[in-house]
């Protein structure tokens, strides 16, 4: 079949196989470019499909040697109807891995569920040979899990206390407008908590360590993002915050459970990206639009390759891991620079509808939108047919 976008405001929501696979082969000859550096060489990315979580497996993999293991929840092609973009990134990394004589292996499970932490448990086994994991990376996004209670908790987007009305704007239309969000409950909030907290990162090495899996000096690390004060209502300050807030705390306990084998935790915070889930906040896609203009002009902007490369850089090759106050490793250092935000904060204040193409890189965020989902990557026919239930 002849597979066009399917867009719907901010939302993509089908795939091109072939253009997916051409992104992700892309991605792994750009990082073969880059310098190599010491790292893990086992490896364990839970959430490894799209974004910062396959970013993280295509650099250990190739900048640092390590066979990885990945775990993500997508939903197959088949030869009737368009597969997860996620589906489509895994078959293409596996072939490219296995093609460059390197290992790895992909669980296609629930990351939330018993069935697959005791599935990866075994895959690990088999997949490292008797090593043990020195690299769990947490990258998980879904919108519900259920929990070791039987209970289905679903995360919602919403401020805190009051109403929440800002900008944001169409990616395709160019059209900015006002959105306004009501205030969650505190039931909804505490639900969020529970899909996007720190809670499951902590059942998943409390099993791998059961399990004997984690190597002495074993490093975890946790993404989370902050952002800057435009977004904080809707989002630090919001339920999303909340459950972020939960995460990085959660790195106390993980310390704990981790300091008989001299092991750490660490929650990064990221760079603002593109991403599915980014695309669809309100105030972001704008924020990041601006953000993006400075950045290329600046010569700071990053994806998510250059910032998992730097991540593994940080954490690896010096004497110790620059953290903030609060422990986190800040890999948004250049996007959070006080001369940048306020340039950000001055474009945002003024901003004329009439020059959006001109004071924002409107067309650059657009463009990762769709390659991200397999459109508009270069050198791929898209009047050409192709079978969705595979990546050839």
């Amino acid at each position: 079949m002849i597979i066009e976008p399917k867009i719907a405001g901010n939302v993509c929501l089908n795939a091109h196989p072939v253009g997916a696979a051409r992104l992700v082969e892309e991605q792994i000859a750009h990082i073969k470019t880059l310098a190599k550096v010491s790292g893990p060489k086992n490896v364990l990315v839970i959430g490894c499909s799209a974004g910062y979580g396959l970013a993280t497996r295509i650099v250990n993999t190739y900048v640092n040697d390590a066979v990885t293991l990945g775990v993500s929840f997508e939903r197959p092609g088949s030869e009737e109807k368009v597969g997860a973009v996620g589906w489509y990134n895994n078959l293409a990394f596996s072939r490219q891995v296995k093609k460059d004589g390197k290992i790895e292996a992909t669980i296609s499970g629930d990351a939330f569920s018993q069935a697959c932490k005791d599935e990866v448990v075994s895959a690990a086994k088999e997949l490292f040979h008797g090593n043990k994991i020195d690299l769990v990376v947490y990258s998980l996004a879904s919108p519900m899990r259920t929990a070791p209670d039987g209970k289905t908790y679903r995360s919602v987007l919403k401020p805190m206390r009051e109403v929440y009305t800002g900008k944001t704007v169409n990616i395709f239309t160019a059209k900015v407008s006002e959105v306004s969000i009501e205030p969650a409950t505190e039931e909804e909030a505490e639900n969020t908590v529970k899909v996007m907290g720190g809670e499951d990162w902590l059942l998943w090495l409390e099993q791998l360590k059961q399990a004997d899996l984690l190597a002495e000096n074993v490093h975890t690390i946790a993404y989370s993002y902050i952002g800057p004060e435009m977004t904080y209502p809707l989002y630090r300050e919001g339920t999303i915050g909340r459950a972020k807030e939960h995460l990085e705390q959660s790195v106390v306990a993980a310390n704990q459970l981790l300091a008989d084998i001299h092991g750490k935790a660490y929650v990064s915070v990221n760079k603002a990206v593109m991403t599915r889930a980014s695309a669809v906040i309100p105030v972001v896609p704008l924020y990041m639009a601006i953000l993006y203009k400075l950045m290329k002009q600046k010569g700071t902007h990053e994806g998510t390759l250059e910032q998992a490369y730097r991540l593994i850089d940080r954490v690896y090759n010096h004497d110790a891991v620059s953290v903030d106050t609060e422990g986190r490793i800040r890999l948004d250092d250049w996007e959070m620079d006080a001369q940048l935000q306020s340039e950000v904060a001055m474009i945002w204040s003024n901003l004329d509808i009439e020059q959006i193409d001109t004071q924002t890189d409107l067309a650059g965020v657009r463009e990762e939108f769709m390659q991200i989902h397999g459109f508009e990557v270069a050198g791929v026919d898209y009047q050409k047919p192709v079978n969705p239930a595979g990546i050839d």
